[in-house]
């Protein structure tokens, strides 16, 4: 055992690390009749509590402490499922290091699903084994009707084909006509990876030789599919999962929403025979356990998930697929800062084994490092189709402005008029939820805001109430002021795809309308209805929030306007004019991508800003260069290192007192900036008054080691005061 965890000073003790905000492990003493290896699940007492864990890995530079056995606490018991595979072990300490994590919060995203290391309950269902009753009746005849094919069915599931009472069926059971019989686990169905043979274009066929090579050198490497909008980036790193799965291994394909998956899942389908395992928040508590332990077993051989797929323990892990690499999704800010991205390249690093990315509009971070070599760089610049790209233009407001009331520019309703007329789908995007963003007090001047934080309550007027979009918050929408109690006073201000909804239907009453919107969908089952009968040309007009600008491919959607294409500009937010001119350029990329010819029409009043620019001349490596440009010069990412301290507190005075004396006591260095603390803009969430602090630095540095440094000067916060830790901030509100 001394072999296994690096050290031999106790060699009946063993670190076993909990999923809790720890930052390392616990030694306990392992029973002998006990045989535990590094990656086994146990359970511990923790405390008063009993809590699983992980038997753990020293690191092997550790120095341990002779310690009294009777000291120490024993392990309970061991736990029948997969142990944690070492690279998930070295992944989670990477994870933890990096982004300055508990590693126990690590690790409860790794156990994330409880129902795995409950024992498996059985399915039971009745067959048919015996005789016909001596007594018959015409509810058994048709039970008996329908049993006689000698499957094994659900009792409940019998009763209701049958149109009977279960108590037809227990008194059948009791007669020894049927027998319980054990339902055995339906087993995943397995990719096949020659199930189809796609056929390529010759820039296709290029990116699918190089792909194809990377996994077949069997070794760590980045490539980057950087294709237009419909040039087959999925059909080509499609290829690199076929090759995978020859060689046994497991495949996982990360997007950055579940909104993708309809689509994802049958072009899946389409090529390898089968559907791939799903992994995201709408499963059951009993998918999860079953999925989880279909990973650990090798039994899951493709898994498509969000960014919390990342940490499933795959059994042999031979290729990761991050799709839309680009996307701020992939973003996590809540318990525990990490981008999903970074890490599913250095979980690829760890168990050397290629990655792919691959979006239209890739970040910056990833073409610079394409640039510098550190990644292979796949250009797709035509369509798989054989189309055009969309033709884009700008709608000048100031020249051109909607009627008093409306929002639709009478060049844009004209556009749509004639697109409609064809017989052709309308794409319309504002990446604003809502009817209205503000409702405002005509009389007094009165903003309605959350009581919990420092934003605007948004109306919601097809659920009637008004709601934050921060904290949850909501409430009826009011009839009086709350300030003046003046009644009817109060309007909306500003447009959400709600009220867009409401001037398209005024302007196009014969047309179909679908809105796709978080708020407007309750679940994934509702998305994938509605995304299908917009594929299937049953919606005429679509109005949209940022769920329609990716991944999906709509044949017969030939115009997408965009509300307000100057939104995302103008945000004290470095990456502004990158995201607006990726989101432009996914919405855009929806048009044309079939038989139709696209159309994209920008309403805008900057149309002379260098993004609406670069969208109109198709200019990309232009706009880019401007934008890397700029970054280097500021030292802004991925050219500098920034992290993000954010300080929050229930009292304000206590939140300014604990950031100022952070900053106070920051070590002092000439090449590392602290900037603040400063007020964040948005200034109170769930009713915590919120201080940020930015530290800037030079890209060589070890930005981590001056944290862990600051933080051990000044101690972790106390009481009712949080400070969270952001590495590689992405969020400046």
């Amino acid at each position: 055992m001394s072999n296994l965890f690096g050290h031999t000073a106790v060699e009946t003790t063993i670190p076993v690390l909990v999923p809790v905000a720890v930052e390392q492990a616990y030694d306990y003493v392992v029973p002998e009749s006990l045989d535990v290896s590094a990656g086994d699940f146990v359970l511990v007492p923790l405390g008063r509590q009993e809590r699983m864990g992980v038997v753990w890995k020293r690191p092997e530079t550790a120095q341990v402490e002779p310690v009294e056995a009777v000291k120490l606490k024993k392990i309970i018991e061991k736990f029948d499922v997969p142990p944690l595979p070492r690279n998930s072990i070295d992944f989670a300490n990477w994870v933890a290091n990096y982004n300055l994590m508990p590693v126990g919060m690590v690790l409860r995203m790794m156990m994330s699903a409880n129902r795995a290391f409950a024992p498996e309950k059985s399915s039971y269902g009745v067959q048919l084994c015996g005789e016909k009753p001596v007594r018959m009746t015409s509810a058994r005849r048709r039970v008996l009707k329908l049993i006689e094919d000698g499957l094994i069915w659900h009792k409940g599931v019998l009763a209701r084909e049958a149109a009977v009472s279960g108590g037809v069926i227990d008194g059948l059971v009791k007669a020894g006509t049927l027998v319980n019989v054990e339902i055995p686990r339906k087993k995943l169905a397995k990719p096949q990876p020659e199930y189809i043979q796609t056929e390529f274009a010759a820039a296709q066929r290029e990116a699918v030789h190089i792909i194809r090579s990377a996994v077949q050198a069997r070794k760590y490497s980045v490539s980057l599919i950087d294709g237009v909008t419909g040039s087959g980036k999925t059909e080509v790193y499609f290829e690199a999962v076929a090759e995978t799965l020859k060689q046994k291994h497991q495949t996982l394909i990360l997007l950055p929403e579940i909104a993708l998956t309809n689509e994802f899942i049958r072009r899946f389908e389409v090529r390898f025979g089968c559907r791939p395992v799903e992994w995201h928040s709408a499963l059951s508590q009993s998918e999860r356990g079953r999925i989880w332990r279909a990973v650990a077993s090798g039994e899951a051989r493709a898994v498509i998930g969000a960014r919390s797929a990342l940490y499933l323990p795959f059994k042999e892990l031979g290729l990761i697929v991050v799709d839309e690499e680009h996307d701020q999704a992939f973003k996590q800010e809540d318990r525990g800062a990490y981008h999903g991205r970074d890490m599913a390249v250095v979980r690829a690093l760890l168990a050397d084994i290629p990655i792919i990315l691959a979006s239209a509009t890739p970040s910056i971070e990833s073409l610079s490092n394409a640039q510098s070599g550190k990644y292979r760089h796949i250009r797709l610049s035509e369509r798989f189709s054989g189309a055009n790209l969309p033709e884009i233009s700008s709608i000048d407001l100031r020249k051109d402005p909607p009627e008093k009331g409306r929002w639709l520019s009478p060049v844009l309703t004209e556009s749509m008029r004639q697109t409609l007329s064809q017989g052709q789908q309308v794409l319309l995007f504002l990446n604003r939820r809502g009817y209205a963003p503000l409702t405002l007090c005509r009389s007094c001047g009165f903003r309605i805001n959350c009581p919990q934080c420092t934003a605007w309550l948004v109306e919601h007027r097809f659920r009637n109430n008004i709601q934050c979009h921060h904290c949850g918050f909501s409430m009826p929408i009011p009839k009086i002021c709350p300030n003046c109690q003046d009644k009817e006073t109060l309007v909306p201000c500003g447009p959400g795809v709600e009220r867009v909804a409401e001037e398209v239907t005024e302007l196009f009453p014969e047309s179909n309308l679908a809105i796709l919107s978080s708020d407007t969908i309750p679940n994934i089952g509702a998305l994938r209805e509605t995304l299908r009968t917009i594929t299937d040309g049953e919606a005429d007009i679509i109005v949209g929030t940022q769920l329609v600008a990716k991944g999906h491919n709509f044949p017969n959607l030939a115009l997408v306007g965009v509300v307000d294409g100057d939104l995302g500009l103008g945000q004290a937010d470095p990456r502004a004019s990158e995201r607006t001119y990726q989101l432009m350029t996914q919405v855009t990329g929806r048009a044309g991508r079939v038989a139709t010819e696209g159309r994209g029409l920008i309403q805008t009043y900057l149309p002379e800003h260098p993004v609406m620019q670069a969208l109109m001349s198709g200019d990309r490596e232009q706009f880019l260069s401007q934008e890397i440009r700029q970054r280097e010069l500021s030292g802004m990412p991925p050219f500098g290192r920034l992290a993000s301290l954010i300080v929050s507190s229930r009292i304000k005075d206590n939140a300014i007192a604990y950031a100022r004396m952070l900053t106070l006591k920051a070590p002092n260095t000439t090449r590392i900036k602290i900037l603040g603390p400063a007020e964040a803009p948005i200034s109170v969430i769930r009713g915590r008054h919120r201080f940020r602090i930015l530290v800037k630095a030079p890209l060589e540095t070890d930005i981590q080691g001056f944290l862990r440094s600051w933080l051990d000067l000044v101690g972790r916060s106390k009481g009712d005061v949080r400070l969270i830790i952001d590495i590689d901030p992405y969020n400046f509100l």
